[in-house]
């Protein structure tokens, strides 16, 4: 049985990651369900948390991904980007990170 998982955010932050996504080729809902495996896999947040300043080079990389997508370009699958996780997880744990 499938449960569902409700969260409230910002809707400025929902259109957001709703247009990352999409130009990554995954809906939000498949993101986070990717992103809950990464942490049962890394059995906690599967990325360093840390104090980050703004990269002001991010807006430009996510423009940059959504022409690449409209202009015919392919992503990852969702099992190759699984896939991919999984693997980083290990390699960085078995490397002591």
């Amino acid at each position: 049985m499938a449960k569902t998982i409700q969260v409230r955010v910002d809707d400025n932050l929902k259109d957001s990651v709703d247009l990352l996504f999409t130009s990554l080729g995954l809906d939000t809902s498949t993101a986070v369900r990717m992103f809950l495996i990464a942490a049962i896999e890394a059995r906690g947040i599967p990325f360093p948390i840390v104090h980050n300043i703004y990269n002001a080079d991010h807006d430009t990389e996510i423009l940059k991904a959504i022409n690449y997508r409209k202009s015919g370009g392919k992503f990852l699958t969702v099992e190759q980007s699984l896939s991919n996780m999984k693997n980083a997880i290990i390699t960085g744990t078995a490397n002591g990170k």
